[in-house]
């Protein structure tokens, strides 16, 4: 096995672009690699990066953005993003197709989809107005999981999911929002959160 040897700044980039593509789901550009390093030269990381490539340690595509990623690692993956779902009152599940990209640390353990959070009965689990949840798809839930379940078939919310014999309990996590009290069979799961992502505009 031949064994490559990175210089201590070498070996900073590269842990860079790994923790930076793992927490946002996309690459570094060179000049955010640059400012993370305190450098104002672009080509002294265009340089770096120049030799991390020849080294087998970074991936570079020379058509696209953004196109710095760790060798032999699987990058972002997309996903479905299927639809609306609430954090507060219920409301009607509206499917909108589309897919996002997510690192594949985010994925479930099965099926995995995406949900664009409105309302904000959940914000004691982090969850906020506009938020994006992951899903994995789940027919049953353990008592307590965040669970996203659909009501009487159209109406979509994400609560901490708990069964009582013949009755579900969906409760809020903000102590301002009603827990919903329904009859089990009333109730479909769709799955369990696994994750979450949130833009800063």
């Amino acid at each position: 096995m031949q064994v490559v040897y990175l210089t201590r700044r070498q070996r900073e980039i590269l842990d860079f672009v790994r923790e930076f593509s793992a927490a946002n789901g996309y690459s570094p550009s060179l000049r955010e690699i640059a400012e993370h390093l305190g450098v104002s030269a672009v080509s002294t990381v265009h340089e770096h990066i120049g030799h991390l490539v020849d080294k087998g340690a970074l991936r570079k595509s020379w058509n696209r953005a953004r196109s710095v990623e760790p060798a032999g690692e699987p990058g972002p993956v997309g996903i479905p993003l299927a639809g609306r779902v609430a954090a507060g009152r219920p409301i009607e599940a509206v499917e909108v197709p589309g897919t996002i990209t997510v690192p594949p640390g985010m994925l479930g353990r099965g099926e995995t989809f995406a949900l664009q959070v409105e309302g904000d009965s959940m914000v004691g689990d982090g969850i906020f107005d506009g938020d994006m949840i992951i899903v994995e798809r789940r027919l049953r839930v353990e008592n307590g999981a965040l669970a996203v379940v659909v009501i009487d078939g159209e109406e979509a919310t994400v609560k901490r999911f708990y069964q009582e014999g013949s009755a579900v309990i969906l409760k809020p996590s903000n102590p301002e929002v009603t827990e919903i009290r329904v009859e089990a069979e009333r109730v479909d799961i769709r799955g369990v959160v696994v994750g979450l992502l949130r833009h800063y505009g």
